[in-house]
């Protein structure tokens, strides 16, 4: 697993298709930023996170396995993510399907997950993962939709340390499907 992080950036997701394009990225890249200034979530929305606070990668693999391996994947990465959070936090955060991680009917993280396909064959996926970790304020438009997991618990979240479990988590879901097919 290699990994890239960046004092700011526009989006991990844009970086991860920059690095693509330039075919200069190795398979299983975790691109990390403490800033990210203009972060990309579903349906075309933005991904507000401040700055240092939260949570926002994109890790980018590349399975070249049959596209059925991406039959409910965005779900088992949701679950890794919960999973990951009960086991070094023991607390329960809940799914919103497809993609968003929720507490108390309010959004805590999303998933973003894109892919290109060739001849039916994978070549690679790209998963934006944003999580509101440590922020306690956020703006107007957002108070009443989303909240953080320091704001519901009450606690500290090493963001380091959960991205790499759920990069890890992720990387095995590949290796589970791809030894299927």
């Amino acid at each position: 697993m290699n990994f890239i992080k960046y004092e700011e950036l526009d989006s991990t997701q844009l970086e991860a298709k920059r690095l693509i394009e330039k075919n200069s990225i190795q398979d299983t890249t975790v691109i990390i930023t403490d800033n990210q200034k203009n972060g990309l979530g579903t349906h075309g929305r933005k991904w507000i996170s401040k700055k240092g606070e939260n949570i926002t990668f994109t890790i980018v693999l590349k399975p070249e396995g049959d596209m059925k391996i991406l039959e409910n994947f965005t779900l088992e990465v949701a679950e890794g993510i919960v999973e990951v959070f009960k086991k070094l936090y023991d607390i329960s955060l809940n799914i919103k399907i497809p993609n968003d991680i929720v507490f108390n009917g309010k959004k805590i993280g999303g998933i973003l997950t894109e892919s290109k396909i060739f001849h039916n064959t994978v070549e690679y996926l790209i998963i934006g993962i944003g999580i509101d970790t440590n922020q306690t304020e956020f703006v107007d438009e957002l108070k009443e939709i989303a909240t953080s997991i320091k704001n519901e618990f009450h606690i500290h979240i090493d963001n380091d340390k959960v991205i790499k479990e759920i990069a890890e988590y992720i990387e095995n879901i590949i290796k589970i499907k791809n030894s299927k097919m």
